[in-house]
């Protein structure tokens, strides 16, 4: 099986996420996406971080109705800080009969050359890339690199964050079992 992992904090998962990786899986070789919830990103601050079962659980529940989406916690046992490298050898190494390719966008795919191993990972694994303003992809750094042309929202989930403490509407912006939970449990005020 063809398995996309979408790494992120999901700080909190938000429509454009889900609209990238619908995309990508309808649009690809991929048979499934899985939303890996990290711990920690090893290039953003972790004081603005919900707990990471918080955040996983947000996660399934935006995906819950699309059996095209996973939500994995597979780094939060591994060390900490999350490198991809070091996630991609333990997925190949529980899971040897699945392919797996590494979906980002065109900005960290940018920073790739500052990220632990990343010749290893071009080497070894497909990457997906969707383009963002600003950030174009004009000559890969692999052959096996895939760069879409994915619908893009402009939202952000610092910008959600800052809306839910100024007390703003976040309707339409996140999946109305998401907003309920944030509610329900005071996130992010």
């Amino acid at each position: 099986m063809n398995i996309g992992l979408f790494f992120g904090s999901f700080n909190p998962i938000h429509q454009g996420h889900l609209i990238i990786a619908n995309y990508i899986v309808e649009h690809t070789e991929l048979d499934k996406i899985w939303f890996v919830v990290s711990p920690h990103n090893p290039l953003k601050p972790q004081s603005s971080l919900l707990n990471e079962y918080d955040r996983f659980h947000l996660v399934e529940l935006a995906i819950k109705d699309n059996n095209k989406f996973r939500a994995s916690n597979i780094e939060f046992n591994l060390p900490k800080p999350s490198y991809t490298i070091d996630t991609l050898t333990y997925l190949h190494e529980k899971f040897p009969l699945e392919k797996f390719s590494v979906i980002m966008g065109s900005d960290s795919y940018q920073n790739l050359p500052r990220w632990k191993n990343y010749e290893v990972l071009l080497r070894d694994y497909p990457i997906i890339v969707y383009q963002r303003p600003g950030f174009e992809v004009v000559e890969p750094l692999s052959e096996r690199t895939q760069v879409l042309h994915a619908p893009l929202i402009e939202i952000s989930a610092t910008m959600i964050r800052k809306m839910i403490r100024e007390k703003k509407s976040i309707k339409y912006l996140i999946p109305e079992p998401v907003i309920a939970y944030i509610n329900e449990n005071r996130y992010y005020q």
